[in-house]
């Protein structure tokens, strides 16, 4: 997900997003401990999604 293949989304599609995104966090890290995740990168990939996320969350707050 990164910003330049995402159109532009209002503070409440960011905010959904991001729960998702923290969700699926929670899920990856119990499939690690468990030794069931298929792909270790996404756990990496999806820090890095929330991040921008919040980042973007952050811009429009100070823009507002």
């Amino acid at each position: 997900m990164k910003n330049k293949n995402k159109k532009p989304l209002n503070k409440t599609q960011l905010s959904k997003e991001l729960d998702k995104l923290k969700k699926d966090l929670f899920n990856f890290r119990f499939q690690k401990i468990n030794s069931q995740i298929k792909d270790p990168s996404k756990i990496k990939e999806t820090r890095k999604n929330i991040a921008r996320l919040k980042t973007q969350l952050l811009e429009k707050k100070i823009n507002a």
